[in-house]
C-alpha cells in the first residue's frame, strides 16, 4: 500500500482532500474546507507536476495559508459592506431613532415616560412638554431616549 501511494502521490492527496471536504460536510464549522480545497489542488498539481514529498507538503501547507487568509478577507468585507441597519440589530434604542411618536403624559423638568409599541421608556427633552406633543426621537442616552418637539 505504502509503496503504491509512493508511486502515485496524487491518489493520496486527491483522497485526502476528498476526506476533509467529507468531514467538512458532517461539521460545517468551516475549519477542514480551506485544508480540503488545497489538498485537492495540491492532488492535481502532483498529478501533472510530480515533485518531492517534501514539496508536496510545503504546497499543501502554503495553499492552506493562502485559502484561508483569502476567505478571511473576503469575509472582512462583506461584514464592512453590511447595511448599517444590521448593527443596530440587538439595539431596539437605536431602532427608535428618527421614529416619531405622541406623548401620552407631561414631562416634567424635562423628563418623563412615552409609550413605544407595548412598553414604555424614560424620555429626556431640553424642555417640559405637554401631553399630546408631537415628538421625534433624536438620540439614546442609555436605556433614556433624547426626544424633541415637532415643529406644528
Amino acid at each position: 500500500m505504502i509503496a503504491l501511494i509512493a508511486a502515485h502521490p496524487h491518489v493520496f492527496w486527491l483522497s485526502l482532500g476528498g476526506l476533509l471536504l467529507a468531514a467538512e460536510m458532517l461539521g460545517g464549522n468551516g475549519y477542514l474546507l480551506w485544508s480540503g480545497v488545497a489538498a485537492v489542488i495540491t492532488g492535481l498539481l502532483v498529478w501533472i507536476l510530480p515533485f518531492d514529498w517534501a514539496w508536496q507538503g510545503v504546497l499543501f501547507a502554503v495553499l492552506t495559508l493562502i485559502a484561508a487568509w483569502l476567505w478571511w478577507r473576503w469575509l472582512s468585507r462583506q461584514v464592512r459592506a453590511q447595511k448599517p441597519a444590521d448593527a443596530r440589530l440587538n439595539q431596539r434604542g437605536q431602532q427608535l431613532v428618527g421614529m416619531q411618536f405622541t406623548l401620552d403624559t407631561a414631562l416634567v423638568n424635562g423628563r418623563g415616560h412615552m409609550r413605544v409599541g407595548d412598553s414604555s421608556w424614560p424620555v429626556i427633552a431640553d424642555a417640559d412638554l405637554v401631553a399630546g406633543t408631537k415628538v421625534e426621537v433624536v438620540a439614546v442616552e442609555g436605556i433614556t431616549l433624547r426626544i424633541r418637539a415637532l415643529s406644528r
